[in-house]
């Protein structure tokens, strides 16, 4: 038996990198081990500007997902966002805020998130489906500061169209806001 817990523990190491990975009660539901498969996937392949952060280490449920966009207009900020996962996770999608004040045509000031994925029911079939995983948003969430920003079907739509009226502007006001609220 000990060695049985060994050699999971190894292979968890192989994952992880040896990161202390949160885990769940030794009587976890299949969703729960789900779960702590996919948040071990996910820290093995953080995209390189994210960060992953558990404020209590045993509940999977809720982390925070540091993003520090190396290229676009939001280069040199450091946007916080709150991800709660449900639990009727993969059924329904996570819950995301952004917690840091930006100024961006597919987030509210207020955190709202405007990402395909995260659309519990959808129409064109580019919203949430059980086979999306924690890795899909995470990356999904990093990519609104790069290619799947949408300047077309935006949430902040006042941001959207000073992009349009004037790029100038625009890009003055995203480096306002990273200059006041989100500096690493």
């Amino acid at each position: 038996m000990f060695r049985l817990q060994q050699k999971k523990k190894e292979e968890a190491d192989k994952v992880t990198g040896g990161a202390r990975v949160p885990t769940l009660d030794k009587q976890m539901s299949v969703r729960s081990r789900f779960l702590t498969q996919e948040v071990a996937e996910i820290q093995s392949c953080l995209p390189a500007s994210c960060n992953i952060a558990f404020e209590d280490v045993d509940d999977l449920r809720e982390f925070k997902l540091t993003v520090r966009p190396d290229e676009g207009f939001w280069v040199g900020g450091s946007f916080v966002f709150k991800v709660h996962i449900p639990s009727e996770y993969n059924v329904k999608p996570p819950s995301v805020q952004c917690m840091t004040k930006l100024w961006h045509p597919n987030i509210t000031q207020d955190g709202k998130v405007c990402l395909s994925i995260l659309r519990e029911h959808s129409l064109d079939g580019t919203g949430w489906l059980p086979t999306r995983t924690l890795k899909d948003v995470v990356w999904g969430l990093n990519s609104l500061f790069t290619d799947l920003c949408d300047f077309e079907d935006p949430l902040n739509t006042v941001a959207a169209q000073e992009f349009s009226n004037s790029r100038d502007s625009f890009c003055k006001k995203v480096q306002l806001y990273i200059s006041r609220y989100a500096k690493p």
